[in-house]
């Protein structure tokens, strides 16, 4: 069997051809007075790669243990591919779990893993389709080894075989790849969205790894304290997010609180610690009153004070106090007075480096800045994504 007979072959009841919508109504989960999920609507479409993502305690496990069948929801109403399957049990949904022990069974060769579901639901060519998913994965060569004789990586890889060959209309991965080192786990990312690719199965990835969500996903959510605090494509989350949160969660943000002084028509400027900084009007939550200007640390330019453009908007002078040197960038923490402490990443293509002590000049284009509402706490999500 081939890699496209994988895809075409029988199905299980109740599973979708290329997956299914999944739909959450209204879902709330409470644990006595913890509400661990508060009043979630999602939908998930067809053959698309979503992850939910967050720190710990956000609600996203919970999440996904309601639409695996393992959890029933407080109220609400969980669908896959239009049908109500609320108060369903786990072997009642067409729904498979990949999960970060891999829980293979060590007794069994990794083929006879694999072939485990289909064999069970008495499927005619169990041993070739589970050799087409081994294929898949690119294990076919090891399908008589036992669990025990393969890698970490490898063992993932059958854990998803088994996982896909059964071809659930939804497949859900919790935390995944968060037993496997640094390098190997970029490596699973990137054959990961490629099986979700070639299978075209619907994907929900359940994880507290930021870099993890923005590689793979197509669309992301963002958890916080059992509510989404924004949904969209990566890029998007990571160019304009919308409360202080998303911005300090999903990597670094330097976050500032003013108040707005001057409409310039396509954009507002806010007043910040005797500075001046322009945030475009269809980037701003805020176009009066109070206001948080958000730029992130690589569309922060370092300049020495001669270079310095002649203007009195979004230009910051201060005070070099670290510098961090990576290879490919260099991390500096630059003193801005009545600002605070700001966070620059700049490329390094062999220009002179500042070092601490240095006075610099910190500038960026207003249309890389972005605005939130200026009732936002500006620390929200930081401490999260460190503990991440």
């Amino acid at each position: 069997m081939t890699q496209h007979e994988l895809k075409t072959a029988p199905e299980p009841a109740g599973a979708a051809a290329g997956g299914a919508d999944l739909s959450l109504a209204s879902v709330t989960k409470r644990f006595a007075d913890f509400v661990a999920v508060d009043n979630l609507d999602l939908t998930i479409p067809a053959g698309s790669f979503f992850a939910l993502l967050g720190p710990s305690g956000c609600g996203k496990t919970t999440t996904l243990r309601m639409v695996a069948g393992l959890e029933q929801p407080t109220s609400g109403q969980i669908m896959i591919g239009g049908r109500d399957l609320t108060g369903t049990g786990a072997h009642e949904r067409p729904v498979n779990t990949v999960f970060q022990n891999y829980a293979l069974f060590p007794h069994m060769s990794v083929l006879d893993n694999v072939a485990f579901g289909l064999k069970r639901r008495r499927v005619r060519d169990a041993q070739a389709q589970a050799k087409a998913a081994l294929e898949l994965v690119e294990l076919g060569h090891l399908g008589a080894r036992r669990p025990g004789q393969l890698s970490g990586g490898q063992q993932q890889r059958v854990a998803l075989a088994r996982a896909v060959v059964n071809r659930p209309a939804v497949l859900l991965l919790d935390e995944p790849l968060g037993a496997l080192d640094l390098k190997l786990r970029r490596q699973m990312q990137v054959e990961l969205k490629k099986i979700q690719t070639e299978v075209g199965l619907t994907f929900v990835h359940v994880t507290h790894d930021q870099d993890e969500a923005m590689t793979m996903a197509d669309t992301v959510a963002v958890m916080n304290g059992g509510r989404v605090e924004q949904l969209g494509a990566p890029r998007d989350l990571y160019e304009l997010p919308r409360t202080a949160f998303v911005a300090n969660f999903l990597g670094k943000s330097n976050l500032i609180a003013g108040d707005v002084v001057e409409d310039r028509g396509d954009a507002v400027v806010v007043a910040a610690g005797g500075h001046r900084l322009a945030v475009r009007k269809d980037r701003a939550a805020a176009h009066h009153g109070r206001a948080v200007v958000g730029i992130r640390p690589e569309k922060l330019k370092i300049l020495w004070p001669v270079d310095a453009p002649g203007t009195d908007t979004n230009l910051l002078r201060g005070r070099v106090l670290d510098t961090s040197f990576t290879g490919v960038s260099t991390e500096y923490l630059v003193a801005v007075p009545g600002i605070g402490t700001l966070g620059v990443f700049s490329q390094n293509h062999g220009q002179q480096l500042a070092r601490p002590g240095d006075e610099v000049v910190l500038a960026w284009d207003t249309g890389h800045a972005f605005g939130l509402r200026g009732d936002e706490d500006t620390s929200a999500g930081a401490a999260e994504a460190a503990d991440g």
